[in-house]
C-alpha cells in the first residue's frame, strides 16, 4: 500500500523543490536590478497614480449585489427540482412537489416586491 503512495511524494517533492528554486532565483536576481524612483512608483496602466488608490462605491452597488446572488440562488435551488420533477411525478406525488416548488417561488417573489418597494434596486437617490 505503501507503494501506491511513491507517486504522490514524488510529485510533493518537484512541487516544493520547484517553489524553492523560483523564490531562490528570484531573491538572487531581483537584487541585481538597479532601482530608481521612476521604477519603485506605482503602475497604473500608464496614469501618474494621483488620487485614492481605491475608488468608493454606494452602499446601494452592494445591496443590488447581494440582491443579485440571493436571486440568483433561487435558481440553484430549483435546477434540481426540475431535473427530478419528471421522476417524482411518477412516483404520485407530483401535487406535493409542484406546491412546495411553487410556493418557494411565490415567497422569493414577496421578498423581490418588498425590496423592489423598498427602492432597493434604484440606482438613483
Amino acid at each position: 500500500m505503501q507503494q501506491e503512495f511513491i507517486p504522490v511524494l514524488i510529485q510533493i517533492v518537484i512541487a516544493t523543490g520547484f517553489a524553492v528554486a523560483t523564490l531562490i532565483a528570484s531573491v538572487l536576481l531581483g537584487k541585481r536590478a538597479k532601482r530608481n524612483q521612476m521604477k519603485d512608483s506605482a503602475y497604473e496602466c500608464g496614469m501618474l497614480p494621483i488620487g485614492e488608490g481605491q475608488a468608493r462605491f454606494s452602499v446601494k452597488f452592494y445591496l443590488v449585489a447581494m440582491l443579485f446572488v440571493l436571486f440568483d440562488i433561487e435558481v440553484v435551488f430549483l435546477y434540481p427540482w426540475a431535473v427530478s420533477f419528471k421522476r417524482l411525478a411518477v412516483d404520485g406525488g407530483q401535487l406535493v412537489v409542484f406546491f412546495s416548488a411553487l410556493s418557494f417561488i411565490v415567497i422569493l417573489f414577496v421578498a423581490y416586491l418588498y425590496a423592489l418597494r423598498k427602492g432597493a434596486l434604484e440606482w438613483k437617490d
